[in-house]
């Protein structure tokens, strides 16, 4: 087979790139400490893709030698960097211990085409038994439990294990936080974990948290959604949506089991629904 011969089948099997502006339309980020159970892939790797839907998948390994010193907020905001640097429209953060129903990219997907909500949940429960959902109108005081399964339930504060977030969000956060350093890689603390001593005059106060409703807090009480153009959010007491129709699995990665264990509890079923 002569030179010119071998060029011309070669050719025809050509992948050809389109770079356009479509490419940048959601960035997939999962946290990760590095390995994933087979229920999990399944999930991520088996969902319906829409038509003409386009995503780009980032995994941010956790390196499991040194825990204290790469946490989970610490991915999030190199998933975060990445996410603007490279100019998405939207970013999903999708945890590794989440395992997503074959719909849940169709049921996004809607909100992403709207682009009315900058801030999307679905819903998962704890990993216990009784399980709690994560869903939250204010602090210190449980969960949120007065909905119905198919409610689309705004709340105060919602859990980054399955959330679409508008990059026009994440922009407004990300120009007003420090830089810092996440081992060699420059990033700034878009999430932060919360682990403080507080100085008062009764005595010092520990105060703790996780980076999601954290976050919640500091894009409600730093004006967030007005800076980045959601001014109807800024006004809402609950401008988080969690809808219940996007539900997850809830997998405790050691033993499989899948939470919660008997499925949505009957409180959250509406009246004659049997499924």
């Amino acid at each position: 087979m002569s030179k010119k011969e071998r060029a011309k089948i070669e050719s025809s099997y050509t992948v050809i790139k389109n770079a356009g502006p479509w490419r940048h339309r959601l960035l997939i980020g999962t946290p990760s400490t590095g390995w994933y159970r087979e229920e999990w892939v399944n999930g991520r790797f088996g969902a319906i893709i829409p038509t003409n839907w386009s995503h780009v998948t980032m995994t941010q390994n956790l390196p499991t030698v040194a825990p204290l010193n790469y946490l989970v907020a610490d991915a999030q905001n190199l998933i975060v960097r990445h996410a603007l640097a490279n100019n998405f429209e939207w970013l999903m953060l999708l945890e590794n211990d989440n395992v997503l129903l074959p719909d849940a990219f169709i049921r996004f997907n809607e909100y992403m085409r709207d682009k009315e909500v900058p801030v999307v949940s679905g819903l998962y429960f704890t990993k216990s038994d009784p399980p709690e959902p994560l869903v939250y109108r204010g602090r210190g005081n449980s969960y949120y439990k007065d909905w119905k399964v198919g409610d689309k339930v705004w709340a105060d504060g919602v859990p980054t294990g399955c959330l679409l977030i508008n990059c026009k969000l994440l922009k407004a956060v990300w120009d007003e936080s420090p830089e810092y350093m996440v081992a060699s890689e420059k990033t700034r603390r878009v999430f932060r974990e919360v682990a403080e001593v507080i100085e008062t005059p009764e005595g010092n106060l520990v105060r703790a948290g996780t980076s999601d409703l954290d976050f919640c807090d500091r894009v409600m009480k730093e004006g967030y959604f007005t800076k980045a153009g959601y001014k109807e959010c800024a006004n809402k007491k609950f401008p988080f949506l969690v809808d219940t129709n996007i539900f997850c699995w809830h997998i405790d990665n050691n033993t499989g089991v899948m939470y919660p264990k008997n499925g949505i509890p009957k409180i959250y079923e509406r009246k004659g629904n049997n499924k």
